[in-house]
């Protein structure tokens, strides 16, 4: 089996999208950096990294076998035991993820460059690996919540924070389904339209405002952000933390 060493990851807990777990040049220095004293790597299928990587699904019980109790974290002098923990890469890409005990990648982080480089050469004279999966009926489900990659690709950090947030405000309006409400963040967002909105029904309506913000990210889709969680503290809270990490990196 191969190991790395002394390996720096940037866990983001929970994240099912790839797209959210952000590569080097986007790491912040308010991040909390870990430090892996040994981890498996494991040269693996495109199909399985692709699972690993944009979901939270089981693993292949063969693969947790494969890796149980092989990584190790260092803090300070304390070296413990990782349950499951490896890196992954199907040749193209690279990635690290842990358990923390469970049977899916609840945590999961990119290298710093230097360490992928270090990954692809470990790879050169090594064949690819295995792991059985029920892949058949497997499909990756995309929807508000969990994008898909095209509404995402080409945005900045903070900007798919936002989207992320602007999604979950729209979400919550959609469950309220509220005719007038619905009407009137379309007027928003839209006021050309004001005149035609009077008319529209319900599900007109919110397939008008949920069409139009969908691709993207630009001021305006900044400003509706800001005033639908308005009065919302757990919304406000995430907006002022990714608009305080703007102003850190403009000092």
């Amino acid at each position: 089996m191969l190991y790395m060493h002394d390996v720096w990851v940037n866990w983001f807990e929970g994240e099912e999208n790839g797209y959210n777990v952000c590569y080097f040049q986007e790491w912040r220095k308010e991040d909390g950096i870990e430090l892996l004293d040994q981890v498996p790597l494991l040269y693996i299928t495109k199909e399985l990294f692709f699972y690993i990587e944009n979901d939270m699904q089981e693993l292949p019980k063969s693969l947790l076998d494969t890796i149980y109790k092989r990584a190790y974290m260092r803090k300070g002098q304390e070296r413990t035991a990782l349950d499951f923990a490896s890196i992954v890469t199907d040749g193209n890409d690279i990635l690290a993820f842990d358990t923390i005990g469970y049977k899916i990648p609840v945590r999961k982080s990119r290298l710093i460059p230097r360490q992928e480089q270090l990954v692809y050469d470990m790879i050169k004279n090594t064949k690819v690996q295995s792991f059985k999966y029920d892949a058949k009926h497997y499909k990756k489900e995309y929807h508000m919540l969990s994008m898909p990659p095209e509404l995402i690709f080409g945005l900045t950090r903070r900007e798919r924070q936002l989207k992320q947030l602007l999604m979950m405000a729209l979400d919550q309006l959609k469950t309220t389904n509220n005719l007038e409400e619905l009407r009137y963040w379309l007027t928003e967002w839209d006021p050309k339209r004001y005149p035609y909105i009077r008319f529209m029904g319900g599900e007109q309506v919110w397939e008008a405002l949920y069409e139009g913000v969908k691709q993207g990210w630009s001021p305006s889709h900044e400003d509706l952000c800001r005033k639908l969680i308005k009065g919302q503290p757990f919304l406000e809270k995430m907006w002022e933390v990714e608009n305080g990490q703007e102003q850190n990196a403009s000092k």
